[in-house]
């Protein structure tokens, strides 16, 4: 008969495993082949100063005025999209300048919410957060963006 030494233990079994991701995170977008895939229409509104306020898409149609249509990719980084702003918005295009971006998109109820995603400098690549893409802040295909120019 062996001595207890020479038992090995083994673990108990408990409950199982959760699989996939922890509930709270979200799966990595995959890589977007640019080539193959079909952009979406991103709807940009500059605003100086500040994020525009969720009432003024209270109304279809009533959108403010200073919007600028963009053909982009979930894989678009702030970084890019930035560089596109600076080609259509002044203020933009300041050395010091920095961009504030933000979603805009209806909660459960229909109401808008503006929800600040991240932000960039104009001329200072690798600072803030150039490297985020519109999938990796959770972007949905038909939210607005906005753009705030500080």
């Amino acid at each position: 008969m062996a001595g207890m030494g020479d038992m090995q233990m083994r673990p108990r079994p408990g409950p199982p495993m959760h699989r996939g991701p922890p509930p709270m995170a979200r799966p990595r977008p995959q890589p977007i082949d640019r080539e193959k895939t079909c952009p979406l229409l991103l709807r940009v509104f500059t605003k100086v100063g500040g994020h525009h306020l969720n009432e003024e898409f209270s109304e279809r149609g009533k959108e403010p005025k200073d919007e600028v249509q963009i053909y982009t990719w979930k894989d678009a980084t702030l970084r890019e999209l930035t560089d596109l702003v600076k080609e259509v918005a002044l203020p933009a295009r300041k050395r010091n300048a920095r961009l504030s971006f933000a979603f805009i998109y209806p909660d459960k109820n229909g109401r808008f919410v503006v929800k600040q995603v991240g932000s960039t400098f104009s001329y200072g690549h690798g600072r803030g957060d150039d490297a985020k893409s519109l999938g990796d802040l959770g972007f949905q295909i038909g939210d607005y963006l906005s753009v705030s120019i500080m």
